[in-house]
């Protein structure tokens, strides 16, 4: 009995730093993100650099597409320290090519839709964490969402519908509400089977992996978000 009483408060701990250090990464990847994107629209060459040329900003996306697979694939053939680096670099990337909402969209628009978007990550995280249901089924009709919403957004992009860009940002909010419960309760399933002694590289790799599926959810979540309440710029 003794044994079981003392096992579980360090499960509980393990789980904690855990969770804890996948959060922290998580927020930290937004910050840079928010701060690159705010930095690079406040500079009229390097917005001009950026999106004043396609091929930089198709490479910049190229860039941020072979980070996250490369982070995703190769996670266990790769240092915890070059995970976090790629995290990072990623993060910055992205702050780079989605510095664009600060000169499309009013700034009191989006930090409101931030916060909506924040208090809805926040209640599905809880949802997905607390939840005795098993999401494990939502993966594949969630994956199918979003390959959905991937071909009709490049299809959007020759058609130039206001009607069909809405109606992918109604159905996108949906798709990353439950991708976002579901990758919080895999992220639980990680935490709570992790060995009591398992090595900190790997643990560190694992909060990484899961930072960036959570940095992910939100970041779509946010901008199908400021598609629907989000005010243009006069």
């Amino acid at each position: 009995m003794q044994q079981l009483t003392t096992a579980r408060p360090k499960t509980e701990v393990l789980v904690n730093d855990f969770v804890r250090s996948v959060y922290n990464w998580m927020g930290i990847g937004l910050a840079l993100t928010a701060f690159v994107a705010f930095y690079v629209s406040s500079s009229e060459s390097m917005t001009r650099f950026i999106f004043g040329n396609r091929m930089v900003f198709f490479m910049l996306i190229l860039g941020e597409l072979g980070l996250v697979f490369a982070i995703s694939g190769m996670i266990n053939k790769i240092s915890a320290g070059t995970a976090t680096f790629l995290f990072v670099l990623y993060s910055g990337l992205n702050g780079l090519t989605l510095s664009f909402i600060f000169l499309a969209y009013t700034r009191t628009s989006i930090a409101s839709t931030f916060f909506v978007c924040a208090a809805t990550f926040i209640g599905c995280s809880i949802y997905g964490w607390t939840t005795k249901k098993n999401l494990t089924s939502w993966g594949g009709f969630l994956f199918m969402g979003l390959i959905g919403i991937i071909i009709a957004s490049v299809v959007n992009m020759f058609l130039h519908s206001n009607g069909m860009s809405l109606i992918i940002s109604y159905i996108g909010v949906i798709v990353f509400v439950g991708l976002t419960a579901y990758d919080t309760q895999k992220l639980k399933n990680m935490a709570l089977s992790q060995p009591a002694g398992l090595d900190g590289s790997v643990v560190r790799k694992g909060a990484i992996l899961g930072a960036l599926s959570l940095y992910l959810d939100f970041i779509n979540l946010f901008l199908m978000l400021l598609r629907i309440f989000g005010s243009a710029r006069d």
